[in-house]
């Protein structure tokens, strides 16, 4: 996958808001399954495993069968994509924010 479509799958992935909510709660936990990411979450355990599947796809998390569950963890350099991108901009604005202080100081020394 090129860095732009995994942007695009990291964006597409979190921009739903159950898949988001699912995927704060895996990343809270050290492992969690499927049955537990259902308990409270007023989600089917079918919605759930498709949310983890989407998940799973764009990198964000990472499975490990045991018997008969499956664990799931957070994979942070599943975000690298979206950090690195979004670290792009931060330049872009704190150059910006450089060159008003330095004529915010010039109008009003």
């Amino acid at each position: 996958m090129t860095e732009a479509a995994n942007i695009t799958a990291v964006l597409r992935t979190l921009a739903d808001p159950t898949r988001r909510a699912v995927f704060e709660r895996v990343v809270k936990s050290d492992e969690i399954t499927v049955v537990e990411l259902t308990r409270g979450s007023g989600v089917t355990q079918g919605a759930i495993s498709q949310h983890l599947k989407s998940l799973k796809q764009a990198g964000l998390v990472a499975e490990r069968p045991e018997g008969r569950n499956v664990y799931y963890r957070a994979e942070p350099e599943g975000l690298a994509p979206l950090v690195d991108w979004m670290s792009h901009y931060g330049v872009f604005w704190r150059e910006r924010f450089a060159n008003l202080r330095t004529l915010l100081k010039e109008i009003d020394p």
